[in-house]
């Protein structure tokens, strides 16, 4: 058929008349069948945005025709369009003003593209307009999307959407009619130009103007609730509550809701009096402010204690640490019921300290955004290691907590090489980098990617200060206002460029600093974030990413722009984006590979392809497991913590992004030992030739990261106690989970016992507890080394680091008999603890297959060894996300017990646990394997051995299917 091979030359012709398509011979119901129909969701599994990427990426000529455009939507596809625009593909965008939704900002950025006709429908008030339809053309078909989004971040990323993709031949009667459809909206639609868009951006101002002056008469009626973060962090302060706690720890960023829960929290309560401490006079407003809200009604008089305000006799107090120095004196120390201390960082300040050891609360609630700020002791020891909740960036951006961003990694200038310079040399760094050509290369960046919001608030992060001045003095001479401002300004000067940088009238734009903003400083305006120096540590990168995430009215999401060069380490970037403190070498390859699709909400990660290439080559190469490798992660890490010795590991939870210190321990058997040899440290070399200290940090570190909390609770305990028993035992348990069962806790003793230690565990080691007549009790050895202050410490952090850690990656809940969360990482023997196993734990190794009783136990290698293309198991894979294939050992038979227990699993009332790795060893280090829940047999055939289909109960998500079976 003729027809259609003409209608692009058709649909690029506006001088042909619409009668040309005759498709009246032709009626939809007899159209060729429609081809590779898909329907593209926003979930883990993908999006429509990395959909129209594809097929823009594939395509000859492009049409959109969508109701809504805003800047956030736009900015996701803009090195697409520019793509296309290099190779001299053309498309149409048709848009409109329908519901006014339509930002002047995005057409003005369409309308720079050489490539692109953009037209708009101007809606009335008896016609609007919704179209959201997205055509590629190609040699011999169209790929057509229709569906339910905008070209806006939620609908490409995040909303609950339903988009149809079909693929259609040319001279298909379906498509013709669609493509018909375009060219009459094409049309009828307006040429966006000039006019219009003065016209139409006058308009909306005047619109925002009038619902700014309108008075809402009902907005005080305001019904506010806990979101989830509020509720988790609720129950778990009553919890600890319940079991006699008198103080914990809250640890989440900036805007995140910290003032919020404390509120919720007091009502939750209700004590007769409150204090409610912070440093500075205008949180404490603020604070007073939120608590006015909620507590209406409640027979409750709130006050404030400051420089000009002296409400002593009122039930809520909001009071400034150095007010309440001064008035100290007026309170009996049993005043407050509840104590809450905002910036609990400052803590272990003297004027912090004075009070809370004059106070004697029922209960002390601390707040802090950055635990690494308190310098004189660990913030965890001053709440006693209690942590209700830690919401790190990762999870801010789940919960919607912060906005989303927008990072984009982008090739620096070729004229820069810093492939020979140390990362240490940061005056050579900053020589190779004060380029003008690489000015106007960020300048021409900034402008391309642009921001979101009516004006430009930048913060440029510099690697030192000359390199700062030198970006100030060259961006004032390009006619963009900016300023430095490093720790050599006073508090009141970054004070007053901070207020002018937030004010909409003032014409600064940028802030050049260095480090001073990484970390405690509050600028919710801030809408673009350049970062101009070489990341050498994950902790600075997640710090200065944080700087802008503040959710502010003005703003929908962050502009992060990356400018990376090639140096040694660009690799580091990954681990930060990746945002988790536990991470594997291959992980972190399919996370760059497919640029962190599994990213939840509207948050983007974008690197061009030379940046992707070189970050994954590095990857390769990096050995993580390497004493080189080691070495320089924890010299960074110390360099982050304030050039002071991390002498314990209770020091890496106080850094978002730190390294996972566990790897430090895997190369020296504890982290003493390697601290030790890091330093140089004789006096604590010497300390570890105490045998029995040795072989006690030896036992507990080799339980890190705890799997369940029982043990660990129960140790802590027998800290400060003879004995225990099972009744205490609960107690202690419930403190970090909402239930235990007895018969777990009495496994729990046993093993303390070391009932289930082989020979060569049990003379490695020193007996630590007895259990006589069911209460666990300290041996005489083990009493003698916590009574020694220096030797105490080092057990005491391992103790709260692996019950910290547990609750970060475990939470509060039960998971039952066996104690599996899913998706997290085992290795072998931790089966047999988790399942209550009663003989020697070490039994459980070397084995595809372990039971215990009805558990039965499944280990796969997907590889047999890391890197080999041709080492894939075929036997052992998955089909697909919620369908496992497994074969038995090969002395496996169909009539036997076994055999039947396996393939007739659900009947004979057998579960079926299946642990995967992708390969059993990364960087010469044993990996282990990830628990994807319990599955049932539908399929079996064969004989010894016999290959089963496993469906399983649960799918497995798709991101971490993806790193199953995706080759980097």
């Amino acid at each position: 058929m003729k027809i259609m091979e003409s209608i692009p030359d058709k649909i690029n012709n506006e001088k042909q008349e619409n009668t040309y398509f005759d498709i009246k011979n032709k009626e939809i119901e007899d159209s060729t069948y429609l081809v590779n129909n898909k329907l593209i969701v926003n979930s883990h599994r993908g999006n429509l945005l990395n959909e129209l990427k594809r097929c823009l990426s594939q395509c000859e000529k492009f049409y959109f025709s969508v109701a809504f455009i805003n800047f956030s939507g736009l900015q996701l596809l803009l090195d697409s369009f520019k793509e296309l625009e290099e190779k001299r593909v053309k498309g149409r965008i048709i848009t409109s003003t329908y519901l006014n939704f339509t930002e002047p900002k995005a057409l003005e950025r369409i309308r720079k593209f050489g490539n692109i006709d953009l037209k708009v429908f101007i809606a009335s008030g008896d016609k609007g307009f919704h179209t959201k339809a997205y055509i590629f053309e190609n040699s011999e078909s169209y790929k057509i999307i229709i569906g339910s989004s905008n070209m806006t971040q939620r609908a490409l990323k995040s909303n609950v959407e339903w988009n149809v993709r079909t693929i259609l031949k040319k001279d298909d009667s379906f498509c013709c009619q669609v493509l018909e459809e375009y060219l009459n909206l094409w049309k009828i639609t307006s040429v966006v130009d000039d006019r219009f868009l003065n016209s139409y951006g006058n308009f909306l101002r005047e619109i925002k103007k009038r619902r700014h002056d309108e008075t809402l008469y009902f907005s005080n009626y305001e019904i506010v609730k806990p979101n989830d973060m509020q509720i988790e962090a609720m129950k778990n302060l009553e919890r600890l509550r319940a079991s006699g706690e008198k103080k914990a720890l809250i640890i989440a960023a900036t805007g995140t809701g910290k003032t919020y829960l404390s509120a919720f929290d007091i009502m939750n309560y209700n004590p007769k009096k409150m204090l409610f401490l912070v440093h500075r006079e205008e949180i404490l407003r603020s604070a007073e402010n939120t608590f006015s809200k909620l507590v209406k009604n409640k027979h409750r008089t709130l006050g404030l204690l400051t420089g000009s305000s002296k409400d002593l006799n009122c039930d809520y107090l909001f009071s400034t640490i150095k007010s309440m120095n001064n008035y100290l004196e007026h309170f009996s120390r049993n005043e407050f019921d509840y104590i809450i201390l905002d910036e609990a960082h400052h803590a272990s300040s003297l004027s912090y300290k004075r009070i809370l050891e004059y106070f004697r609360p029922d209960f002390l609630l601390g707040m802090t955004a950055t635990p690494e700020r308190c310098d004189r002791e660990s913030i965890f020891d001053i709440f006693d290691n209690n942590v209700a909740l830690e919401v790190r960036l990762r999870e801010a951006l789940e919960l919607n907590l912060v906005i989303p961003f927008h990072y984009f990694g982008i090739t620096d200038i070729d004229s820069i090489d810093l492939s020979d310079v140390n990362m240490k040399d940061v005056d050579e760094i900053v020589k190779r980098l004060k380029v003008n050509e690489r000015v106007d290369f960020i300048i021409e960046k900034m402008n391309f990617y642009g921001y979101d919001g009516k004006r430009r608030k930048c913060i440029g992060f510099c690697a030192n200060i000359d390199h700062a001045q030198y970006m100030t003095s060259e961006f004032n001479k390009r006619g963009i206002k900016s300023v430095y401002l490093t720790g050599k300004n006073s508090a009141d000067e970054r004070k007053e460029y901070i207020e002018k940088l937030e004010d909409d009238t003032d014409e600064l734009e940028i802030i050049f600093t260095v480090d001073i903003f990484n970390e405690g400083v509050d600028i919710p305006s801030v809408n673009l974030i350049l970062m101009l120096r070489p990341t050498t540590s994950p902790v600075v990168f997640i710090q200065q990413l944080g700087r802008g995430l503040r959710k502010c009215m003005e703003k929908s999401f962050l502009t992060v722009l990356d400018f990376i060069g090639n140096y040694k380490r660009a690799f580091l970037i990954a681990i930060a984006l990746n945002g988790s403190r536990y991470y594997d070498k291959d992980s972190l390859k399919v996370a760059v590979a497919t640029e962190f699709e599994d990213l939840h909400g509207c948050t983007n990660i974008q690197m061009d392809r030379i940046v992707q290439e070189r970050i994954l080559k590095q990857l390769d190469e990096e050995n993580f497991n390497s004493m080189k490798y080691l070495k320089e992660e924890y010299m960074e890490f110390k360099k982050m913590n304030g050039g002071r010795v991390p002498y314990f590991l209770m020091d890496y939870m106080k850094y978002d992004g730190a390294p996972d210190p566990l790897k430090f321990v895997y190369k020296e058997k504890i982290y003493t030992a390697f601290v030790a040899k890091m330093e140089k440290d004789e006096g604590l070399k010497e300390l570890l030739q105490n045998d029995d200290f040795f072989k006690v940090l030896k036992k507990f570190t080799g339980k890190l990261p705890i799997k369940r909390v029982y043990e660990f609770s129960i140790i802590k305990y027998l800290l400060n106690h003879q004995n225990i028993n099972l009744e205490q035992a609960k107690n202690e348990i419930l403190k970090h989970i909402e239930y235990v069962d007895d018969k777990s806790i009495h496994h729990a003793f046993k093993c303390l016992n070391q009932n289930y230690c082989d020979k060569a565990e049990i003379n490695g080691t020193i007996r630590c507890f007895e259990l006589k007549d069911r209460e666990l009790y300290s041996a005489w050895d083990f009493k003698k080394l916590t009574h020694n202050r220096e030797y105490r410490k080092y057990i005491e952090d391992i103790i709260n680091y692996g019950l910290i850690r547990y609750e970060k990656e475990f939470s509060n809940k039960y998971y039952g008999v066996p104690f599996f969360k899913l998706y997290m990482q085992y290795k072998m023997t931790d089966t047999a603890l988790l399942s209550n196993y009663e003989k020697a734990h070490s039994s459980f190794r070397g084995s595809g297959l372990i039971s215990n009783g009805s558990e039965y136990f499944i280990f796969v290698d997907l590889h047999k060894e890391e890197g080999i293309k041709e080492s894939i198991n075929y036997k052992d894979k998955f089909i697909n996300e919620g369908l496992f294939q497994w074969q038995s050992p090969n002395s496996t038979s169909q009539n036997s017990e076994r055999g039947q227990n396996i393939i007739h699993n659900k009947g004979r009332s057998v579960n079926l646990h299946i642990f995967i790795r992708k390969y059993r060893q990364i960087d010469g280090l044993t990996q282990p394997y990830i628990y994807i829940g319990k599955g049932n047999v539908i399929e079996y055939q064969g004989e010894k051995p016999i290959t089963v289909k496993i469906k399983l109960e649960n799918q497995v998500p798709f991101g971490l299917y993806n790193e199953f079976v995706k080759k980097v």
